[in-house]
């Protein structure tokens, strides 16, 4: 089970029949991809709360996501490679991000290629 491959095929269908918002579960990456997501403008904003016994998030979408997808398997990107997955996962240039967790965190492949570190590439938005 992928729990944020999940999240974002939930999101992708919800965006797909115009939905303003929609629950997904709750980890430690989902909240950390959400966050790069609404720093981006792809979602809105997003709440935590506790049902049950699990956490879950409510997500507030914004209507811009055209594609969104989880990479798999997650392949590991040096300082020097981002341009190759990026014409592999995005149709242009500044059109879309890719997902990256790199040792400093989750970021964009524009945020990691400015710090000049590699990492494993996650998702892509566009």
């Amino acid at each position: 089970m992928d729990i944020l491959a999940d999240v974002l095929n939930k999101i992708k269908i919800a965006e797909s029949r115009g939905a303003y918002e929609c629950t997904v579960r709750s980890t430690k990456l989902v909240r950390s991809v959400l966050e790069t997501m609404k720093k981006h403008g792809y979602v809105q904003d997003y709440e935590e709360f506790k049902d049950g016994k699990f956490k879950s998030v409510k997500v507030s979408l914004s209507k811009k996501i055209n594609d969104i997808g989880i990479i798999k398997p997650r392949y590991a990107v040096g300082m020097k490679e981002y341009q190759k997955y990026e014409t592999r996962y995005i149709p242009s240039k500044d059109f879309g991000i890719l997902v990256i967790s790199t040792p400093r965190g989750i970021m964009t492949n524009r945020e990691a290629q400015e710090q000049r570190t590699g990492g494993r590439l996650i998702a892509y938005m566009y």
